[in-house]
C-alpha cells in the first residue's frame, strides 16, 4: 500500500494506516465526500438544506468553527488536532495557525477532511490509530485540540486507565507554555435531564446514571475531569462554557462572566434523534443562573489545559447572511480592564464592523442634550486586525427592570418604564438618524443614567419612535412568554396604534430579518426539516389521568327491576391496552339484561366475539343486542361483528339473556375494540350511519 497519498495541496500520511477503515458511517460518507469533491465551501449550505439530514449539518455547517475560533493563536502556532474526522474545525486552524497535523483513524473521512481543504499548504493528516501514529509525532505542539474526542479514550488508549494515560502521552507533545483544548459534554449537562438523550449511546439518562450499562464512550463532570487533570500533574487549567453545547456553539461563558437571567433561551438544538421534554430549559436555567449553579450544569466544557484567555466571553452571529456576520467578545486583561469588541466573521461583514464606529458619531449627534448616552466605540482598523472596541458599561437591562414589575403585577410601574422609554428614545425623532434595534436589551440603566450598548443596526433615515417601541415590545414578547401577561392593548393604545399598523410592523419586521439572514435557514428551522420528534410527557400524563377517568367498564344486571347503580360494578383490568376490552363475567341465572358500559366517553366499539357458556352469541338475532349508540349497517358476511357508534359520554351495550339457555351460574365472555372519538365527530359518524339496525 501507497506510504501516502496527495489530496490538492495536502498529504495524508499512510504509513500507519491499517488498510481498512475501522469506524465508518458507510454510505453517508460517500455521499460527503461527493459534496466536498464537487462542490466549493460557499455551497455547503445549500447542500446542507437540500439534504436535511443530522450528518450532513454535523460535519459540513460552519458553525461547528465556532468552537475554536475564538482562541486567540498566534500565526506562528504549531497545532496538533487529534480525532479530526471529516474536518469540521480544521480549516479554522488551518486559517489562524501555521501548521497544523491532523491524526484520524478513518480514511474516508481524512479524504473528506483533505478534499474540502485541499488548497490549504499547512495540513498534513496521519491516518491511523493514534498510539501508532503518536511516537512519530513532535513534542513541540503550541495546541493541541480534542474537539469531541477525549470521551473515546477507552477506544484510543485502552488499558485500566485510559483517560489518564490518553492525557499524559497528550502532554508529551506539548511545548512548554502550550495549551491542550478539550471540548466535552457534561454528563450532568442539563439537556439530559430535560429529556435528550446521551450524545453518544442514544440512550435516556446513561451519563446521569454513571453508565450502568456500560459502554466504551464516558463523559465527565467538571469535578471528574478535575480528578483527572490532579491525577496527570497539570499544574493550571480553566473552565469555559459553550452554549448550546460545543457543537454549535452560539454562546462561551466562563467563570469570570457566566449567563445572566433570560440569556439561555436557546434550548431545543437537539438534531440527531427524537427527544422528550421533561421540563422548560429556559426557565431550569434562569434559576441554576440566580443561583450561580450554570457551571455544574453547563451542557457542554471547554477545558482549557494552560495558561488562561483574556476572552470572557463571546457571542456568534455567524449564522446571518455573510455581510453581517460577526462575532462578539468581552475581554478583562490583568490589569481587570474589561472592554467589548466585535469582529467581522467574513470578508464581506468588514463594512458591518466599520459602519458601527460611524454610528456611534451620529447617534451620539442625534441625542446629544437628551437622556440616552451611547456606549463609546473606538474603530481598530490594522493590516491584520479589525474590529469595534466599546467601552464596557455596568448596568442591568431595562428588560430586567420591567421583567421585576410583571413579575410583581406592577402593570403601573411597567408603563412608567416603557413610556419613560418611548420619551428618550423619541428626542430628535426627525433627525436623519436611527438605531432600529432600540430593544429593553440593548439599554442599560444604572440610576437614572440610560445607556445604548448595541447599536450596529443603525440606518441613516429618520424612524417614527413608535414604530421602534413597537418592535422593542414584539421583541421583548417573543423572547419569554412568560410576559404575556402584559397588557399589551394598553401598550398599543398608549402608541396609537392600530391592529392594521401592528401587523405592517410584524411583516416589517420578517422582512428585516430575512435581510438579516439573507434567506439562510435558522438552525431551529433545520431540526424542524430533520424531522426528530419532541415529546411531551406531560401530555401523556394528563392523557392517562384522562384516560383512567374515561376508560373504565362497568356493569349492570338487571334481574327484573331495571338498572342501578347498587347492582353495578367495575371490571378491574378490562381494557388491554388503550384499544382493547377483554371480560370474562360470572353471571347468575335470576339475570334477565346485561348492560356492559364500556367506557364513559363517546367512541365507536366493534364486538369482535362474545360467548355464553362457551357458545357465540347471535348478536344478528332481532332485539338480542339493544344499544343507545348507532349499529353501522352489517356487512353480508357470516362471522358478525357489529360496529357501534356512540355519540354520548354514556354508552352503553346490553344483552337479552332471556332468549339464551341461562344456568344456576354463567359464564360470559367478550373481546371489543374501542377508539374514543371526539363528540361532534362522533355525532357526525352516527348520523352518516346507514341501514340502522
Amino acid at each position: 500500500m501507497e506510504q501516502k497519498e496527495i489530496i490538492g495541496k495536502i498529504e495524508l500520511d499512510l504509513s500507519k494506516y491499517p488498510g481498512e477503515d475501522l469506524y465508518c458511517d458507510g454510505q453517508v460518507e460517500d455521499e460527503l465526500l461527493n459534496i466536498v469533491k464537487n462542490l466549493s465551501p460557499v455551497e455547503y449550505g445549500r447542500a446542507i438544506e437540500e439534504r436535511k439530514d443530522w450528518p450532513t449539518l454535523y460535519h459540513l455547517s460552519p458553525l461547528r468553527e465556532n468552537i475554536v475560533d475564538w482562541i486567540p493563536m498566534g500565526k506562528d502556532a504549531k497545532v496538533l488536532e487529534v480525532g479530526s474526522g471529516c474536518g469540521a474545525i480544521t480549516g479554522v486552524l488551518a486559517r489562524k495557525a501555521a501548521s497544523v497535523t491532523c491524526v484520524d483513524l478513518s480514511k474516508k473521512r481524512s479524504m473528506i477532511n483533505a478534499y474540502r481543504h485541499s488548497e490549504c499548504e499547512n495540513v498534513k493528516i496521519h491516518v491511523g490509530n493514534f498510539k501508532d501514529i503518536e511516537p512519530d509525532l513532535d513534542c513541540d505542539f503550541d495546541y493541541i485540540c480534542l474537539i469531541g474526542v477525549f470521551e473515546y479514550g477507552q477506544s484510543y488508549i485502552g488499558g485500566d486507565k485510559p483517560f489518564d494515560d490518553f492525557l499524559n502521552i497528550l502532554m508529551r507533545h506539548l511545548k512548554k507554555g502550550g495549551r491542550i483544548i478539550i471540548a466535552i459534554e457534561n454528563k450532568y449537562g442539563l439537556k439530559y435531564f430535560a429529556g435528550c438523550k446521551e450524545d453518544h449511546l442514544g440512550t435516556y439518562f446513561s451519563g446521569i446514571e454513571n453508565y450502568v450499562d456500560g459502554g466504551g464512550v464516558r463523559t465527565f463532570s467538571r469535578k471528574g475531569l478535575e480528578k483527572i487533570f490532579k491525577r496527570c500533574s497539570v499544574g493550571e487549567y480553566h473552565f469555559y462554557y459553550p452554549y448550546p453545547d460545543y457543537k454549535f456553539m452560539t454562546a462561551m461563558y466562563s467563570d469570570a462572566y457566566q449567563p445572566g437571567k433570560g440569556e439561555l433561551s436557546n434550548n431545543l438544538r437537539n438534531f440527531d434523534r427524537d427527544r422528550m421534554l421533561l421540563f422548560d430549559e429556559k426557565n431550569a436555567f434562569d434559576g441554576l443562573a440566580e443561583d450561580g449553579m450554570f457551571p455544574v450544569f453547563s451542557n457542554s466544557f471547554i477545558a482549557v489545559i494552560g495558561g488562561d484567555f483574556e476572552i470572557k466571553y463571546v457571542k456568534y452571529s455567524n449564522d446571518r447572511a455573510p455581510e453581517y456576520a460577526i462575532r462578539t467578545e468581552i475581554r478583562q486583561n490583568e490589569r481587570g480592564k474589561i472592554s467589548v469588541r466585535k469582529y467581522p466573521m467574513t470578508g464581506a461583514s468588514a463594512e458591518h464592523v466599520r459602519g458601527m464606529a460611524v454610528a456611534y458619531e451620529n447617534l451620539v449627534e442625534k441625542y446629544k442634550g437628551g437622556k440616552v448616552d451611547i456606549n463609546v466605540c473606538t474603530l481598530v482598523d490594522e493590516q491584520d486586525e479589525l474590529y469595534a472596541e466599546f467601552e464596557y458599561v455596568d448596568g442591568k437591562p431595562l428588560a430586567d427592570y420591567m421583567d421585576k414589575c410583571l413579575e410583581k403585577d406592577d402593570h403601573q410601574g411597567f408603563m412608567n418604564y416603557f413610556k419613560e422609554y418611548v420619551t428618550r428614545i423619541g428626542y430628535h425623532s426627525d433627525f436623519p438618524v436611527s438605531d432600529f434595534d432600540l430593544i429593553f436589551s440593548n439599554i442599560l440603566v444604572s440610576g437614572n443614567r440610560w445607556t445604548l450598548i448595541d447599536y450596529e443596526w443603525t440606518f441613516g433615515k429618520p424612524i417614527e419612535p413608535k414604530e421602534l417601541a413597537f418592535r422593542a415590545i414584539y421583541c421583548y414578547l417573543l423572547e419569554n412568554e412568560k410576559r404575556n401577561k402584559l397588557h399589551l392593548d394598553e401598550v398599543l393604545a398608549e402608541l396609537e396604534i392600530s391592529e392594521e399598523d401592528a401587523e405592517n410592523y410584524r411583516e416589517q419586521e420578517r422582512q428585516f430579518q430575512r435581510f438579516v439572514t439573507g434567506d439562510r435557514m435558522a438552525m431551529a428551522q433545520m431540526r424542524d426539516l430533520i424531522g426528530y420528534r419532541m415529546m411531551v410527557p406531560q401530555k401523556w400524563i394528563e392523557r392517562y389521568q384522562d384516560s383512567e377517568s374515561v376508560e373504565r367498564v362497568q356493569i349492570y344486571e338487571d334481574t327484573g327491576e331495571g338498572c342501578n347503580e347498587e347492582q353495578s360494578y367495575f371490571v378491574k383490568d378490562a381494557y388491554q391496552g388503550n384499544h382493547l376490552i377483554e371480560l370474562e363475567l360470572t353471571v347468575s341465572g335470576n339475570v334477565r339484561m346485561l348492560r356492559i358500559d364500556p367506557a364513559f366517553d363517546s367512541c365507536m366499539v366493534k364486538i369482535e366475539s362474545m360467548t355464553f357458556n362457551g357458545e357465540e352469541i347471535p348478536l344478528k338475532k332481532r332485539k338480542l343486542l339493544l344499544t343507545n349508540g348507532r349499529i353501522v349497517k352489517p356487512s353480508a358476511r357470516e362471522n358478525y361483528q357489529p360496529s357501534i357508534v356512540f355519540d354520548t359520554k354514556d354508552p352503553n351495550i346490553n344483552i337479552d339473556l332471556t332468549m339464551l339457555e341461562r344456568k344456576a351460574e354463567n359464564i360470559v365472555t367478550a373481546r371489543m375494540e374501542i377508539v374514543r372519538l371526539p363528540l361532534e365527530m362522533a355525532k357526525d359518524m352516527a348520523g352518516a350511519a346507514k341501514g340502522l339496525i
